[in-house]
């Protein structure tokens, strides 16, 4: 019975975007960002496809971000069905065709639905709605693409048109005509006027067995590999890793080239709600909490004689002053500044783009590194020293360790440390310090129900996070 079905969301989210950026890095993606709440965007995503009607989420993400993905997960109380790890990067076909895979190797009736993690879709509820009005065309074989009813001429977009029979007014899946790639201006803005398209929104539901079978139609030579990146798939910590050398003979392409662009039992679900994948900072403007002038603002930022402007002050103790300014954006972090026309902002990604074949560390790293026992701040980077705010969470351990280059001296700032120094335990609490001698094999704990901090100096030839040799790690980092 179709009562009787629950929704399988799978969540995208090892992608690493750079269209935010500087916010938005390789190292910490926009979707674990607070972009538009108190909430990430990855959050938002888990807590809009839960409820009545679907079961835990199938999360799919990347090597460096499945601790990240644990620790927002456990800040809602959510659990996931799985976490599959994607060995490298493949495009969104790889990625689904093994979700499917593994979806219906426990129910060959799953129904999935595809999830980008970062979009922003504000009424939730009738999103939720949406996806179960769609869900008998699901059961029936249809694989439904949702569609949103377009506010403006929007080129960042690809479209879909919809079938001549077709009525957008309907809450049920319709005909669906094909795909249209992201338009210039003036197409973009007949096709609002001519009526008939949708924007594509990267969101589909279908049963698992009937993405399969059209894998195996139009897509053939993934099906094996595919099969064998699940089937050899291991366990560790949690987490579900898919065998690297089957995962790699996949193509590198994605689900809408490989699929949706030939199947034949398409449709599209409209959605006539608002909608956002936050491409660019001119879209988290219009995504804003705005004032009367259209101006949008985070942290410490003073505007003055401004208008439809956004500007974001990220860091502690920093102070962003804006005058006189209109149809801009500026973003200010510690390690790097952004500052641009808002209609300018799709050309980030170009920046970021020039500011890699520099070899510049900001256009991918912040200089905040999230680790599976917390994170730290890389304060101040000098000749043969480096200085850093660690900051360990409860109950979690850094790995035990030793460096072929560097010495290092810790500062407890806050809470408790123990200490292991070789054949020395102890306990370092706050405004007590110890001394880790080059080659020595250490190991930071925190034994507290509170974060503990402190303050590493580093001093040595070399101060690159390669330098470390470890013997044991909770984590099964190598």
């Amino acid at each position: 019975m179709q009562n009787d079905i629950k929704v399988i969301p799978v969540i995208m989210c090892g992608g690493s975007g750079t269209r935010l950026w500087p916010l938005s890095r390789r190292s910490f993606p926009k979707q674990f960002v607070n972009l538009t709440g108190p909430r990430t965007l990855f959050q938002q995503t888990l807590t809009r496809a839960a409820g009545a009607g679907f079961a835990e989420p199938l999360i799919m993400t990347a090597e460096d971000f499945r601790f990240i993905v644990t620790e927002q997960m456990a800040a809602l109380g959510v659990t996931s069905a799985a976490t599959l790890i994607e060995p490298e990067a493949r495009n969104t076909a790889p990625a689904i065709l093994v979700a499917a895979l593994w979806a219906a190797a426990r129910d060959p009736e799953a129904v999935l639905l595809v999830l980008p993690s970062d979009h922003v879709i504000p009424d939730a509820d009738g999103f939720r709605a949406a996806v179960l009005a769609a869900l008998p065309a699901a059961t029936a074989g249809q694989i439904v693409t949702f569609g949103v009813v377009p506010v403006r001429p929007e080129t960042g977009y690809g479209y879909l048109q919809l079938g001549s029979d077709a009525d957008p007014a309907q809450n049920a899946p319709q005909p669906l005509a094909g795909f249209v790639e992201k338009p210039n201006a003036a197409r973009a803005a007949a096709m609002l006027a001519e009526g008939g398209y949708l924007w594509n929104a990267g969101i589909f539901l279908f049963q698992a067995k009937a993405i399969i079978a059209a894998f195996g139609i139009h897509a053939p030579d993934m099906l094996d590999p595919a099969r064998a990146a699940v089937a050899e798939a291991k366990s560790d910590l949690g987490f579900t890793r898919l065998n690297a050398a089957a995962f790699a003979q996949m193509p590198d392409i994605s689900i809408d080239y490989a699929i949706m662009e030939r199947a034949r039992n398409l449709s599209v679900m409209p959605w006539r709600g608002a909608w956002s994948d936050l491409g660019s900072w001119e879209a988290v403007l219009q995504e804003a909490e705005t004032d009367d002038n259209g101006n949008a603002s985070a942290g410490a930022v003073t505007m003055i004689d401004c208008s439809s402007s956004l500007m974001r002050a990220e860091n502690d103790g920093q102070e962003l002053v804006g005058i006189g300014l209109t149809d801009i954006v500026a973003v200010a972090m510690a390690d790097a500044v952004l500052v641009a026309h808002k209609s300018q902002s799709q050309k980030v990604k170009d920046a970021v783009a020039q500011l890699k074949a520099r070899g510049v560390k900001q256009a991918t790293h912040l200089p905040r590194d999230h680790r599976p026992w917390g994170w730290f701040d890389s304060l101040i980077i000098g000749e043969r020293f480096q200085v850093k705010r660690i900051v360990v969470h409860p109950g979690a351990a850094l790995s035990l360790q030793s460096h072929h280059h560097r010495s290092e001296h810790w500062i407890v700032v806050q809470g408790t440390a123990r200490v292991t120094v070789d054949d020395s335990v102890r306990l370092i609490s706050e405004n007590q310090s110890v001394y880790i001698p080059l080659g020595a094999i250490h190991r930071m704990e925190n034994p507290g129900k509170v974060p503990m901090v402190l303050i590493e100096v580093q001093t040595g030839s070399y101060l690159g996070e390669d330098d470390i040799i470890r013997y044991q790690d909770v984590y099964a980092r190598s």
